[in-house]
């Protein structure tokens, strides 16, 4: 890429401030900053500038500043990691973004009151993936392999354990989101971290991009009719099928596991494939959809301790949108506008009435399902909807990690999105326990 300069927005020209207002998460106000330039949302971007700020970088020119880094390298991919500095009374936040030419560090520079007062954006890099202490890369190979066929054929990834086959296998079912085969999570990657630690165990482990990411493009003229079984389902199927057809694979012993969406979604799965040998579900919701987005964004809201009126305003109009998702005038009709997220119609319709758990116990074949108790994404209670449901089945097992989050990883106290922007890996007490499950 050509010479990218630095775009300097304001100099700090003076350091009296007062003390760090406890009230104010830095790195969260950081990612929901950026979060907004993306979604070209100028006015509410600047709403926590400080006096200085609002002066010399109104909306209209923090917008020619954001289309001017944009011309010069590309759309905005996703956020890839966050780190902190301090610098006297100075907070510090770099939100590393992936741009499509370039990797950008988005430095936000916050005051003592909690005010954004420097704003630049700076070369980056893409953080370095470093394996976790549990992995033996020399224990395993990786194959590239393709899940399914003509125009939804998916790029995968086959790791292969060294040794005596076959093995038992196991394929990994993405969250909601467009992910990739890794399901990176800005510098994290869990979906890497299960099939290089499970293959270190003696387990093949097939994972690949979501269609949602490969396919965006052609999955755009029918948007308003896209289900969850377009969106996840036919793809966990075609990937049991490819593992039925390798070599190295113990076809009596694949196994399917489902992260959050695709922990919600494995029942449906299921279903649909009895030769499955059973299913590990991985922080998998048994409440609504649209319940879990409200209780999740009032979670993040109130991570300051305050709701802001805005605030209120956005949680009464996501009460509204979820109120139309149950309502019988709910129709394929029905503008997403009205809906959460802007989810067309369709999808909701597809989820209505389903109950993770109770379709669950029809499947009537080993199940192991994990929760972290600093999720609060999906949380214990829908963890004890699925101990409701299933506690009575003796090939059902449950696991619970106290100081694990959604990603399962370990860390303390509440957890929070920017959270997932520091680098760490799935705990070794999670691969042991799906290793173990598996191969017992």
């Amino acid at each position: 890429m050509k010479k990218l300069v630095c775009l300097l927005l304001v100099s700090l020209l003076a350091f009296s401030l007062l003390s760090y207002s406890q009230k104010q998460e830095v790195t969260t106000t950081a990612l929901q900053f950026v979060e907004m330039l993306t979604k070209g949302d100028f006015s509410s971007a600047t709403e926590d500038f400080d006096g200085t700020m609002k002066k010399v970088l109104p909306p209209t020119k923090l917008q020619a500043i954001w289309t001017s880094l944009i011309t010069q390298v590309g759309p905005f991919k996703n956020q890839n990691g966050i780190r902190m500095q301090k610098y006297r009374e100075y907070d510090i936040i770099f939100v590393t973004c992936k741009f499509e030419r370039a990797y950008i560090d988005v430095k936000v520079v916050f005051n003592a009151e909690g005010k954004i007062s420097g704003l630049f954006f700076l070369p980056g890099k893409p953080p370095a993936y470093k394996s976790p202490e549990y992995v033996d890369p020399n224990a395993f190979v990786e194959r590239k392999v393709m899940v399914g066929s003509g125009k939804w054929a998916l790029d995968g990834t086959l790791t292969i354990p060294k040794g005596n086959a076959p093995f038992p296998a196991v394929v990994l079912v993405h969250g909601s989101g467009p992910n990739d085969r890794d399901e990176t999570i800005g510098p994290n990657k869990p979906f890497r971290d299960l099939a290089w630690g499970l293959a270190s165990k003696g387990i093949i482990v097939l994972r690949y991009e979501k269609r949602t990411k490969e396919h965006a493009a052609k999955l755009i003229p029918m948007k308003d009719k896209i289900t969850v079984k377009e969106e996840t389902i036919d793809d966990a199927i075609a990937a049991v099928s490819l593992l039925h057809h390798t070599r190295e694979v113990d076809p009596e012993k694949i196994f399917v596991l489902g992260h959050s969406l695709g922990g919600m979604l494995i029942p449906r799965i299921g279903m649909l494939d009895p030769d499955i040998t059973g299913f590990i579900i991985m922080a998998g919701p048994t409440r609504p959809l649209e319940d879990l987005i409200f209780e999740q964004t009032k979670y993040i809201f109130s991570l300051d301790g305050i709701i802001s009126e805005k605030e209120k305003k956005q949680l009464e109009l996501l009460k509204k949108q979820v109120a139309m998702v149950k309502s019988p005038r709910l129709s394929v009709s029905t503008p997403s506008k009205e809906l959460p997220l802007d989810i067309p119609a369709a999808y909701w319709l597809d989820l209505r009435g389903y109950e993770p758990a109770k379709l669950a116990e029809r499947l009537n074949r080993p199940m192991l399902i994990l929760q972290g108790g600093r999720d609060y994404q999906v949380t214990v209670k829908d963890f004890q909807g699925w101990k409701d449901a299933l506690s009575s089945w003796k090939s059902v097992e449950f696991r619970y990690y106290p100081n694990l989050n959604h990603l399962f990883i370990a860390g303390k106290r509440k957890s929070t999105p920017a959270e997932y922007m520091k680098i760490d890996h799935v705990a070794k007490c999670v691969i042991d326990d799906i290793a173990n499950w598996i191969k017992r």
